[in-house]
């Protein structure tokens, strides 16, 4: 396997993405995506992480009160989102080596569990997972944005009921940071909210940067 030319540092962030191989869809229905969800739990962990092929656990709620109990993990996911051909994630790298290993397990995994599903072989992803360091407190900022919002980013800003991804509350990590009663919890979101005077504060600086990236790339 290739070696990174920049590698991964511990307790640095960094926006991880990519997509279908071809432009493809990865996620064909809802339980595509709950199974990505899941994955991104399970596979979180320094322990084995192969489990979750072994075990029949994909019933159980994703994101519920103990996702951050009772094991030591690989990285802090700090906000996500997924979209039909390609996906977006922050990522806290908390061990050496923490987000090529969870990637790994986790594009990996998916592609098995998509072509056994689908009956198809070779790669689900265009190659390797893409990475950006992220140099700055303000850039972790605006990023959060981007990618908690980046369903609305990627078409008309206010037209959000054309694909099924939408009826997911949780397909981005932006119910769990703007609904008090949010049953998810994939995140570690005190890193960004703690940032704001409150989640009004955040909601309304997060719509306003999605807004102003949306209509510069589609226009008023």
């Amino acid at each position: 396997m290739a070696i990174r030319k920049v590698p991964f540092v511990k307790r640095e962030y960094y926006h991880i993405f990519n997509r279908g191989n071809d432009k493809r869809g990865i996620f064909m229905d809802k339980y595509d995506a709950f199974r990505f969800l899941q994955s991104m739990e399970e596979f979180n962990n320094i322990e084995n992480g192969n489990d979750i092929f072994y075990r029949n656990r994909l019933n159980k709620n994703v994101g519920g009160p103990t996702a951050h109990k009772d094991k030591d993990k690989l990285v802090n996911i700090v906000c996500y989102c997924l979209n039909p051909n390609h996906y977006h994630f922050i990522l806290e790298q908390l061990v050496d080596g923490g987000i090529s290993e969870f990637m790994k397990r986790l594009n990996g995994g998916y592609t098995w569990y998509f072509n056994n599903k689908y009956d198809r072989s070779g790669s689900l992803f265009q190659g390797k997972f893409k990475s950006v360091h992220i140099e700055s407190n303000e850039q972790l900022l605006y990023d959060s944005c981007y990618v908690n919002l980046n369903n609305k980013v990627h078409r008309k800003f206010d037209n959000l009921k054309d694909n099924f991804l939408d009826e997911i509350s949780n397909r981005s990590s932006w119910d769990e940071y703007t609904n008090k009663n949010s049953k998810f919890n994939i995140c570690k979101k005190d890193i960004i909210l703690g940032q704001y005077k409150d989640i009004e504060d955040y909601k309304k600086i997060a719509e306003g940067t999605a807004r102003a990236i949306n209509e510069k790339r589609y226009g008023d």
